[in-house]
């Protein structure tokens, strides 16, 4: 197949969405593939095997680690010139929308799948009075496509419960491969607690956004003594989270990529999630992977990953002690915790990316079978 990947976010950028893409475009490509992956310019013309085709942008003013691609006639000449079969736009939003553009021009297939819950988002950001007109500009663009895919069973009903049609689950994938317990290690245990690799260690790893709630870890660590928190990643709300955390022991440790993000995940004694914006969680799943028991919220996609008392711990986001008494819980019983990371490692197993790429090559194949039927008079 030949596949035009339309996505509102790419590498260099680092995020869930960027990871999930990355390797679906790779498996994709494995399994002899083509693919075009179109995005805002990122200086890069080719990622394992896949051709890039870098649009030109600017920065989000809110959040600039977040380039906006501007869809121009280019666009149409190239997806002219590539010829796909099918065209998946991922968060249809600027840039997508060029994708369900040429989509309908040429009368080439259309899919569309939703990584980002962006109408909780606006909450944060102090729009929530936008959130019914989001909801309408999504319900516009996500219903042009032969097949709209969630990453979890919560955004498949959301969805469906505003009006999206033809929703279906796109499933979870982790790099069982590069996320394991043994990439612990003594030297990334002194880095994350700055030089205190006796004391508990949480750890966050994900964008620093207002959306991501990590202000919200403080009374946890304050609760418990002697503990220290590494916060991995960065964003737009990271200088007003270095006031909120000023005089506790947190290390604002940026952005780790491949091993070094391994090891990160692996030494920590638990990983604290307090988002309620989830689509799925995608570093829930990594974290589990490397064998890190998981608190997290009861809400969006978490409950399909973490089963609260059996891989991790839930607990309910609007409860102000629910996060810190699951915490104290985790981190007081030794045996329950090597159970749950014995069945974290178990969960993500269960879910690697080749299945998952696999699992979309077959919607792809049943629109292009369904496209390819004669009409009947």
């Amino acid at each position: 197949m030949r596949i035009a990947l339309f996505t509102e976010t790419f590498l260099p950028k680092i995020d869930g969405i960027v990871t999930r893409l990355c390797h679906t475009a790779e498996h994709l490509s494995r399994a002899g593939d083509e693919v075009l992956i179109v995005s805002p310019e990122g200086g890069l013309t080719e990622y394992k095997g896949c051709r890039i085709y870098g649009v030109e942008g600017f920065p989000l003013p809110m959040y600039p680690e977040l380039k906006i691609g501007l869809p121009h006639p280019g666009i149409g000449t190239k997806l002219a010139e590539f010829r796909p079969d099918i065209i998946h736009v991922a968060n249809p939003a600027v840039l997508g929308l060029s994708g369900l553009y040429y989509g309908k021009k040429l009368g080439i297939p259309l899919v569309a799948s939703y990584h980002t819950h962006l109408p909780q988002y606006l909450h944060h950001y102090g729009l929530g009075m936008l959130e019914e007109f989001l909801w309408g500009l999504l319900r516009t663009a996500h219903n042009q496509a032969a097949l709209n895919l969630c990453t979890s069973t919560a955004m498949v009903q959301e969805l469906r419960n505003h009006g999206i049609e033809r929703v279906d689950l796109w499933q979870r994938g982790v790099d069982t491969e590069l996320f394991q317990p043994h990439r612990a290690n003594a030297e990334m245990r002194d880095r994350l607690t700055e030089g205190h690799p006796e004391s508990t260690l949480l750890i966050y790893v994900g964008r620093l956004g207002a959306e991501k709630e990590v202000d919200r870890i403080k009374p946890i660590l304050e609760a418990i003594p002697g503990a220290r928190l590494a916060l991995v990643g960065d964003g737009p709300n990271r200088e007003a989270l270095e006031e909120h955390f000023a005089g506790t022991p947190t290390h604002f440790v940026g952005y780790l990529r491949g091993e070094a993000l391994a090891s990160a995940y692996a030494c920590a004694d638990a990983f604290i999630f307090p988002s309620r914006t989830e689509t799925l969680g995608l570093v829930l799943l990594e974290a589990m992977a490397a064998g890190t028991p998981v608190v997290a919220a009861r809400s969006g996609g978490i409950p399909d990953i973490v089963t609260d008392g059996v891989n991790g711990h839930l607990f309910d986001p609007a409860d102000e002690n629910g996060a810190i008494e699951a915490t104290k819980r985790l981190l007081s019983r030794g045996a329950e915790r090597e159970l749950l990371r014995q069945n974290a490692r178990l969960e993500a197993e269960r879910w690697g990316w080749a299945a998952a790429t696999q699992q979309l090559r077959r919607y792809y194949q049943a629109i292009l079978a369904r496209e390819s039927l004669p009409s009947v008079a």
